[in-house]
């Protein structure tokens, strides 16, 4: 089926490209590999952006895709941009190392800190047995105090028992001695 008056006319104006519009697509696609065509290709008129072309057969409008000239210096930015993400991750690599550093250090201290109350607790260890040592061995002696201390108390008692009995015979006998 083949068409015929205007649409015929519009098919036509469409099918027709010009010859900057043909160049554009290869420019943008080139522009992302290649730097050199991205001069060419903003210096050239062919990749400035048309108005729409109007046809005066059918009044069919025609859109050119509008090309953005690329930055020129696009490798330089790209170098700039590596560079100083290089000197963040350096930046960052040195950071953690520094905090590893410092657990490390920290790590360190805590076990010089323990390998002396380590030490500490061995001699307090050492001390205490001493200790229980010469307890045990003053303990016969101990024994003995605490024995001579009963037999005090019981002396004491009978001492009370022999005053209180004295001073029971003595009552009586003032008492006999009255009579």
């Amino acid at each position: 089926m083949a068409a015929t008056g205007d649409d015929a006319t519009a098919m036509d104006s469409i099918s027709r490209v010009p010859a900057a519009h043909a160049v554009a697509p290869n420019l943008t696609a080139g522009a992302v590999g290649h730097t050199e065509g991205l001069e060419d290709a903003a210096d050239s008129p062919a990749s400035a952006p048309r108005k729409p072309h109007t046809n005066s057969d059918g009044g069919v409008e025609t859109a050119e895709e509008a090309v953005e000239p690329a930055e020129p210096d696009i490798n330089e930015l790209c170098t700039d941009m590596f560079e100083k993400m290089a000197i963040f991750l350096q930046g960052e690599l040195t950071a953690t190392c520094e905090d590893y550093r410092l657990l490390e250090n920290m790590n360190k201290l805590t076990s010089l800190k323990y390998m002396e109350m380590k030490d500490i607790s061995i001699n307090i260890s050492r001390n205490l047995q001493d200790l229980n040592n010469k307890y045990a061995s003053l303990q016969p002696y101990l024994d003995q105090i605490n024995q001579i201390e009963e037999q005090v108390s019981a002396l004491e008692q009978a001492a009370y028992k022999l005053d209180a009995y004295s001073k029971k015979l003595e009552a009586r006998f003032k008492k006999l001695e009255k009579r």
